[in-house]
Parts: structure tokens; sequence; C-alpha cells
């Protein structure tokens, strides 16, 4: 039976993500729904994807009994209002990375998940790749001895982009890509906590920081390196060294395509988009639809058989087997929250 989904947000990565689930065979997934701010753009979005139903106010997609899903893609700061908003309608969300905008913020929406007896996820598409899943199965076969260090970039020239650069509406480098290199680390060291973390960076007048270089150190003498900016571009590769060995992933490392393992190079293609894209590899995405359909059996994985199901009736229900590859994906993810 198809999860059917609400896309919340008329936007661009909003765009991408309608393309991406496309991808899906359609018994699996179905968008039944977009809302925006104003209903013209929501109808322009749901003519274009050939969507049935178009609102022009979320709070009338979190009304809608028939609606499993709801992908939340506005702006960072709108993220904690919407998420709640859906989540006490009794809707599954899978919200934009960041998930909000601070510590603060992330504890109220784990907080109505819960309360609500919902799926919520961070929409933290890297992790899903099939080459970060190969990346995973390498290191849960030690394949590179001990680990020792691991590095990531992330810089473009964001300057001209206004949600970028501005403090009220959620800019900065580390907020909207230094977190692409910090879970890249994270899901490398399997989400340990580090012991220190040390950062140094530079700001823009507007008082959002332009760049920064964070080190992390792990147990056992790991050490991590992440820089990103919003100012140049940067490498943007990812780099794992162990003691028998290294991975290293090629541009761009937060959507990846190929891995090169000890020099020698695989390559994880991607479906073909049905409708142009706004950013690279975005039928990427797909993998956060197909999460959400395995996870029909997420009660169950965790041991909880007594979470109900979505509003309608159907989509996230307890009760079917995860294969151990997808339970360990799900749980060393730092993504999946609730």
């Amino acid at each position: 039976m198809a999860i059917r989904w609400g896309i919340c947000s008329a936007g661009k990565i909003s765009n991408d993500f309608t393309v991406a689930l496309r991808t899906l065979p359609a018994e699996n997934h179905q968008v039944l729904a977009v809302a925006a701010r104003d209903l013209k753009h929501a109808q322009e979005f749901a003519l274009k994807h050939s969507i049935p139903r178009s609102y022009g106010s979320y709070e009338d997609l979190a009304k809608d009994p028939e609606i499993d899903v709801v992908y939340v893609g506005s702006i960072h700061p709108h993220h904690l209002s919407l998420g709640v908003l859906f989540m006490n309608a009794k809707k599954n969300v899978l919200c934009e990375k960041p998930l909000a905008m601070n510590l603060k913020e992330v504890r109220e929406l784990i907080s109505s998940a819960q309360d609500n007896r919902v799926f919520l996820m961070e929409a933290v598409w890297t992790r899903f790749f099939p080459a970060s899943l190969e990346i995973s199965r390498l290191l849960s076969r030690a394949e590179l001895g001990e680990l020792k260090l691991v590095r990531a970039d992330f810089g473009v020239p964001l300057a001209h982009v206004p949600r970028s650069v501005q403090r009220e509406l959620g800019g900065g480098a580390l907020l909207d890509i230094g977190i692409y290199c910090l879970q890249f680390v994270l899901m490398v060291y399997d989400g340990e906590k580090p012991e220190t973390v040390r950062a140094t960076g530079v700001r823009l007048d507007t008082g959002v920081d332009e760049a920064m270089v964070v080190t992390l150190k792990f147990s056992g003498q790991r050490l991590a390196v992440c820089s990103c900016s919003i100012a140049a571009e940067l490498p943007n590769e990812a780099l794992i060294v162990g003691t028998q060995g290294t991975i290293k992933v090629p541009a761009h490392m937060w959507c990846p395509t190929a891995l090169l393992v000890n020099g020698q190079e695989t390559q994880y293609p991607l479906p073909e988009p049905s409708l142009p894209l706004n950013f690279i590899n975005s039928t990427g995405m797909r993998s956060e639809g197909e999460l959400a359909h395995v996870s029909r059996g997420l009660g169950s994985a965790r041991g909880d058989h007594g979470r109900g199901p979505s509003a309608g009736g159907r989509g996230l229900q307890p009760g079917q087997p995860m294969s151990f590859s997808a339970r360990r994906h799900l749980y060393s993810s730092a993504a999946l929250l609730y």
C-alpha cells in the first residue's frame, strides 16, 4: 500500500524531492498534496508535478486526513513551528536539515514526536546514498583496520543567497552546509560523542559565520577535521584513513556517486530525473522516501509495538520486520530522531 505524501513549501528543494520520489515505484509512494503560503504557487507546483491537491496554507495540509507523512522543505527558522503543526495533526514528518535552529528547538520537536507517537526524521540525505551505505558496510567489516582520521570539506560561494547570509533566515556556513561535514564524521565514528571539539572561524557583517574549521578528538586517539565556507569553493571531498587503507569520497561529498577505496574507484549512479532539478544529484533524495517506506516496521524493530498508525490509518505502521542492514543504518544514523 502506497505511502501518501504531503509536500510542505513549493520551493526549490521541494521540487527536487518530489522529482526524486517519482523515481520510486508508484505502488509504494504517492504525492497527494502540496501546500504553500501562496495558493497560486502551490497550484503551479501541483500542476508541474501532477499532484491532485494544492493548499494555500500549511494548516489546510495538516488537516488533510489522507496524508501519511509530510516533507517539510521550508527555510530553517520555520522547521520548529511547521514540524509541531504536522505532528500535532498526527502526521509523520521528514524535515529538511538542519532540523531546527538550536538545541532547544530540536528538543521541542523530539518531544512533540514522542507525545504524538509519530515518526520524525531529519532529511540528511547523504546517509542514504548507495555510496554511503557501502562506506558503512566496509567500516562494519573493519576493512580499513583501525580508524585514525576523518576529513571533510564543503565550500561553495553563497554570498548572493539571502537565506545563507542573513541571520534571521538561518544563515551561516555551519548551519547551512557544515552540517554535512559533521554528520559524515559522526557516521564514520558510529555516532560516538567526541571527547573534545575545537573550532575557529570568521563572520560576516550580518553576524553569521562565513567560514569555519573544526577539529574533533574521539576516543582511541582518533581525529576528525571539518572545514566549511560560503565564500569560496573548497575541494568538497571527504577522506577516511585507517591503519590498513583509505576511503576517499570525491566531490561532491554531500551527495556521493563514487568512492575510491585504496585507490580503486567504484561508481554508484543515480536514476535520471523526469523533470529538471535545482541541485546536483537530487534524485538521491529518493532513498529518504525508501526509508520512510521500510520504516513501516520501525516500531517492531525498536521493540515498541505500541506505536499507532498515522492519521489516515495507513503508512508508517509497526509490525513489518526490517533487514539487519536497514536496521543498522537506521540506528547508526544521527538523522533518525524518533
